[in-house]
Formats: C-alpha cells, structure tokens, sequence
C-alpha cells in the first residue's frame, strides 16, 4: 500500500444547527460556492478563536440572533473529503434550542435568514442536511 504524504492545507469551520418550534434556523448564501442556496449559519474559524466561540460570533453576524455559548451542544465533526468544492473543509457543528423563533435579520454573508419547518427544508448547500439530521436525532 502506498501512502500519500503531501500536505494538505486544511479549513476549519463551524456551523450552527438552531432549532425553535420544530423549525431549523437557515442563511440564504451570498457568496459562491452555493450562492443562493440555503445553509446552516456558520463560517470559519478566525485565528486564536475556538470553534465555539466561532459558532457564537457566525450565528450572530449572519442571522443577529445571539444564544450565549453555554447554551450550546457539539452535535460533531464532518470532515469528508470533497464536502466543500473549495478544498478540504472541517466543521464542528453545535445545536442550541430557543424557546420560541426570534425574528433573524440577514447580515455579513448571508442574503435572507429564516426559520424552516423541519418536515419541509428546501434543497441544503454542502452537507447541511446530514448535520441537521444529526443534531435532530442527538
């Protein structure tokens, strides 16, 4: 067996699986790759910040909704190659859930944020859809 040893520059990233209601809190992408498509709330992660804090921060900048960090849960870690056609990107998903929906307000790269019912999610950017099932059934 041969083993490839070049290095490969690696992204780390966080997103946020915030649920209200039986709904799922969603960012409409501004930016390629996905533009236009629907995504969790999240990003990457800025030098000398945790994934955590990372999660507190997207999910503010993009939707103006803010949930303390201590409210938050890892769901877990997706790190497929060829998830992002960016390159190789790793994101720690985390979960929290409100009460009740909180009205977003779309901001940094975001060009709509809005609450989806759970039973009718449109098509997700990435593979937004497997960290929402995976927060759904933690």
């Amino acid at each position: 067996m041969i083993t490839d040893t070049t290095d490969e520059t690696i992204r780390y990233t966080a997103d946020v699986v915030l649920f209200a209601a039986g709904h799922v809190l969603l960012i409409e992408r501004g930016w390629p790759p996905h533009q236009g498509a629907w995504a969790l709330p999240g990003g990457h992660v800025d030098i000398g910040e945790t994934s955590l804090s990372a999660s507190v921060r997207e999910l503010e900048e993009e939707s103006g909704i803010t949930v303390p960090a201590a409210d938050f849960r890892q769901v877990g870690v997706w790190d497929a190659p060829g998830r992002d056609p960016r390159g190789r990107y790793v994101t720690v998903a985390y979960t929290a859930t409100l009460l009740a929906m909180v009205q977003p307000t779309a901001g940094d790269d975001a060009t709509a944020a809005r609450w989806w019912p759970l039973d009718a999610l449109p098509d997700l950017a990435f593979d937004h859809a497997e960290i929402i099932a995976g927060a759904y059934n933690r």
